[in-house]
């Protein structure tokens, strides 16, 4: 499967998505995505060192900034 279809069968769930340099890990609702996995992600809250530091609301990501996109477990 294409990385964009997977992504796109998460619209809807909780992600955690790294971003490059290492320092940024945003968690929050997917709700759209491109073919170039550009996203939207709602209710977004930064995590620092494993804990919820900051929130951000709504959010959009260029996709060329992205390393790993995870669905989150509730």
């Amino acid at each position: 499967m294409f990385p964009t279809k997977k992504v796109q069968t998460m619209i809807g769930q909780n992600v955690q998505v790294e971003m490059k340099g290492g320092q940024h890990i945003l968690e929050g609702t997917l709700m759209s995505a491109d073919e170039y996995l550009n996203m939207h992600l709602s209710n977004t809250v930064e995590i620092v060192d494993g804990e919820r530091a900051k929130s951000l609301g709504s959010v959009v990501l260029r996709g060329n900034n992205i390393i790993i996109i995870n669905p989150v477990e509730n």
